[in-house]
């Protein structure tokens, strides 16, 4: 078997893979942009160009959407980020049970978004909750954490953290461990502290893994949705309303063209707010 015929045959193992991302990526893609300029439903549809576009970016709710959802990402993004962090640096010594930690921190992240968001919306009533009735105990009035306009937004947000850091802790503690211990000697015999090892050590050299959680976290922020829409269905009023689920309230009066573009999108946000990010922590990397 001659070279060219070796890498030929290699391709064919990539063959299964490429076919399933065609059917469950790219066509479901292309077919979004398409359906996004028509009027459709299950039966029938018809071509209307930009319309829906038009629509949907003049809907009275959107601003609060883009503006809620750059505020969400942003949030839970850095609390993942600085949390991660701390965890990870406090669970790659050798504790006592630091398995046991490790697996109760990332048992969080197994569980169903929507069990989680229906558990708190419970655990966070303002006169039946556990929360409030925790807080009562030693005399502090706990507020309405999903009816005050002013937190509601802050704790759903907090929940997503609570979820989500399990997965950020690993990915921190996998580039920590991997920081050769030559590193960590040299600093010894220079007499460095505590202090010294995380700022001059761990902080660079984890970047990598920092530059994953920012990137993971981010994303996740500004696509989030089913936990917003389980805990608050965008309310009170629109305060909490993502860019997500006002796509959702569209979809569920009927308006599926509508609904695509809007889908559409957020996917050009997304686009255009994670890629340049990407670049840029890639660029700082380099630059270490």
């Amino acid at each position: 078997m001659n070279s060219l015929t070796a890498k030929t045959y290699s391709y064919y193992f990539l063959l299964p893979a490429g076919i399933i991302y065609f059917i469950f990526f790219l066509l479901p893609t292309i077919l979004s942009f398409f359906f996004s300029m028509t009027w459709w439903s299950l039966t029938d549809w018809k071509f209307i160009g930009l319309e829906n576009f038009k629509t949907f970016l003049s809907e009275p709710s959107l601003n609060i959407g883009f503006k809620n959802t750059v505020i969400y990402a942003v949030v839970t993004c850095v609390l993942k980020v600085v949390l991660g962090l701390l965890l990870g640096v406090f669970l790659s010594q050798r504790l006592r049970s630091v398995g046991f930690i490790r697996s109760m921190i990332f048992f969080p992240t197994l569980l169903s978004t929507i069990a989680v968001g229906i558990a708190f919306s419970m655990m966070m009533h303002p006169t039946q909750g556990m929360i409030n009735a925790a807080l009562s105990i030693i005399g502090i009035a706990g507020p309405d954490w999903l009816g005050d306009t002013q937190i509601a937004l802050l704790s759903v947000a907090l929940v997503d953290v609570w979820k989500g850091i399990g997965m950020a802790t690993v990915i921190f503690i996998a580039g920590i461990m991997s920081i050769p211990q030559d590193y960590y000697e040299a600093l010894m015999i220079d007499g460095g502290n505590g202090w010294n090892k995380f700022w001059s050590i761990i902080l660079p050299l984890s970047r990598p893994a920092m530059n994953t959680v920012i990137i993971l976290a981010f994303i996740g922020g500004l696509r989030s949705f089913d936990l917003v829409w389980s805990m608050t269905k965008g309310g009170p009023g629109f305060t909490t309303d993502l860019i997500a689920s006002i796509i959702y309230k569209q979809y569920q009066a009927g308006f599926y063209g509508l609904s695509t573009a809007g889908n559409v999108i957020l996917f050009l946000l997304v686009s255009m707010l994670a890629f340049p990010l990407y670049a840029y922590l890639n660029r700082k990397e380099v630059d270490l």
